[in-house]
């Protein structure tokens, strides 16, 4: 379980996002949605542990991120929207390198390696450079090194920006069969449609306060989740749950 409590971070004088409570539960997909600039990516780096934070508690499966750092860690994986990868490695090294962080063991990394890389189409590149990668394929590596250790948290930054149809309807089979074997998946996104027919849960942010929060269902009602995000963009709102 993922579970964010009255969250807040400011950059200088400006409040990035102010008072975010959200709790993420196991086998759950969860869309995280908003303009740019509203709070999302700082909202995952925070839970990651890469951005030091003002107020609240993060805590995952238990483990306070700012207490408790490297455990909390080990229980999660984190893919930004951009990764920046080394480019004077190749694929499969850089993955080796992700495992060796994580300790997984040589045998278990191999299938895993294996199993993911064929899955999205990108085990015959693993030994060319990344840096002759385009930015889908750069994708892919990021993935597999995120997904190698079998992590429980799953954070994504716009998971489906830059692979073509066939990896994103893999990804989000992926998706599904994770979540199915007790993980959580916790993600921004700007593909509404997307989001609305995988996600079991939504939350809507606007200048790092939380819109609407709830089951998909129940947020969109016989709206399209598009629909309800561009009334809520244009109204004044406090928080909604369901």
């Amino acid at each position: 379980m993922l579970e964010i409590k009255n969250f807040s971070k400011s950059y200088g004088d400006k409040k990035a996002v102010d008072g975010l409570s959200l709790t993420i539960k196991d086998g759950e997909i969860y869309a995280f949605i908003g303009h740019n600039g509203a709070g999302k990516t700082t909202t995952l780096k925070a839970i990651a542990g890469i951005l030091p934070f003002d107020e609240g508690e993060i805590i995952i499966n238990g483990h306070d991120i700012k207490k408790e750092p490297l455990v909390a860690k080990k229980e999660m994986a984190y893919i930004p929207d951009n990764p920046d990868l080394y480019d004077f490695l190749k694929g499969i090294d850089y993955i080796n390198f992700i495992a060796d962080v994580y300790g997984v063991e040589s045998d278990v990394r191999k299938k895993r390696i294996e199993k993911y890389a064929k899955l999205l189409e990108i085990y015959d590149d693993l030994s060319d450079p990344i840096g002759t990668y385009s930015h889908g394929m750069k994708q892919k590596v990021a993935l597999i090194a995120a997904l190698v250790h079998d992590p429980k948290v799953i954070l994504m930054d716009e998971p489906f920006v830059g692979l073509d149809p066939k990896a994103s309807h893999t990804l989000k089979e992926l998706m599904h069969k994770m979540c199915d074997e007790g993980a959580l998946i916790f993600y921004s996104t700007h593909v509404l449609e997307v989001a609305e027919k995988l996600c079991d849960r939504v939350a809507i942010i606007k200048k790092g306060k939380l819109l609407k929060e709830g089951k998909m269902e129940d947020v969109v009602g016989d709206d399209s989740l598009e629909e309800v995000f561009l009334e809520l963009e244009g109204e004044n709102n406090v928080v909604e749950t369901h």
